[in-house]
């Protein structure tokens, strides 16, 4: 490689370190003059690098933000970080896996052997629950600007009335949970805290005015979305509204693995004492049937009632 382009090669990576950088550090470091700095900085901007000229004393550079998006140089660990989010990437769900793909062929070209070897190694297999939905990258987008600028969004919902008007709601957090992506986001028709599906959200434009953020019921957006899915209301102190306890007619080593969040007391070899919680008392009673095994319900009553609500749903559907 000619010495000239070499330099602007060791340049760009020096610029992209740190975020300023005095002429005369630069030149030092390059071992040349600040003259010299001042030509390869001009060189490199004519290439589309955007280098910000800072003023001062003792002057400066910094990479700025350009117009468009320019060739960049990666320390090894960068590129293999790089490499590995963009394989993920590939599995995530977002509607980018065919540009991931693209981008990590294009990185792999590049990449001397010893950091393609590594990559190579680094195989994922997405292992798919029931064709989990797909989300166009344009909507996340439009979601998570909604979120960033704090705009009221608005947007039609898939799966409701058909003729409801669009939903509007204070956007907070875009979330993935379990391979499928959710908008956490406070209900301005009906007062409360919602989650929404993002694949089910069509986004309106344009967005509405700007809001203050309100704070969410829980300690974080995890807490939060944990909660919500485990049927409580989200504070993170309650715990689910249902809340059973059971004997099973196995031992407690075979029901352990599929518990869950529940807590499962070993009473005899062949028996055990679940309590577990649930949404609904009949889901309850409807996870409990899964372990296909005796069940003598400890209590409460609610969950009796919910046993025999589905013994009499599943007996008309066996006739």
């Amino acid at each position: 490689m000619p010495k000239t382009s070499a330099r602007l090669l060791s340049l760009l990576s020096l610029l992209q370190a740190r975020r300023d950088w005095p002429g005369a550090l630069l030149a030092e470091r390059l071992r040349v003059s600040p003259r010299t700095v001042r030509r390869d900085v001009d060189r490199l901007r004519e290439l589309g690098y955007p280098i910000v000229t800072a003023k001062g004393p003792e002057g400066g550079y910094r990479l700025g933000v350009g117009s468009r998006l320019p060739p960049l140089l990666f320390d090894d660990e960068q590129a293999v970080a790089l490499s590995v989010a963009l394989r993920i990437a590939t599995t995530a769900g977002a509607g980018i896996e065919e540009a991931a793909a693209r981008a990590l062929h294009t990185v792999r070209q590049v990449m001397p052997a010893r950091l393609r070897h590594r990559i190579d190694t680094f195989q994922v297999t997405a292992v798919e629950r029931a064709a989990a939905p797909q989300v166009g990258s344009g909507v996340l987008m439009a979601i998570s600007g909604a979120v960033h600028a704090r705009e009221v969004l608005r947007f039609d919902y898939a799966g409701g009335d058909a003729e409801a008007p669009p939903r509007r709601v204070e956007p907070h957090h875009l979330v993935t949970r379990a391979g499928r992506w959710y908008l956490v986001a406070w209900d301005l028709d009906r007062a409360d805290w919602r989650t929404f599906r993002a694949d089910r959200i069509t986004p309106r434009t344009p967005t509405g005015p700007r809001f203050a953020p309100r704070d969410l019921p829980a300690a974080d957006v995890a807490a939060f979305v944990t909660d919500r899915f485990a049927g409580s209301d989200g504070s993170g102190s309650a715990g689910p509204p249902c809340l059973g306890e059971v004997v099973l007619a196995l031992p407690a080593a075979d029901v352990s693995p599929f518990a869950q969040d529940g807590v499962v007391e070993e009473l005899a070899p062949d028996r055990c004492r679940l309590t577990l919680g649930s949404w609904s008392w009949p889901a309850l009673a409807a996870t409990l049937g899964r372990f296909d095994a005796d069940i003598e319900v400890v209590g409460p009553p609610e969950l009796k009632a919910a046993f025999a609500h589905l013994a009499r749903r599943y007996a008309k559907a066996a006739r």
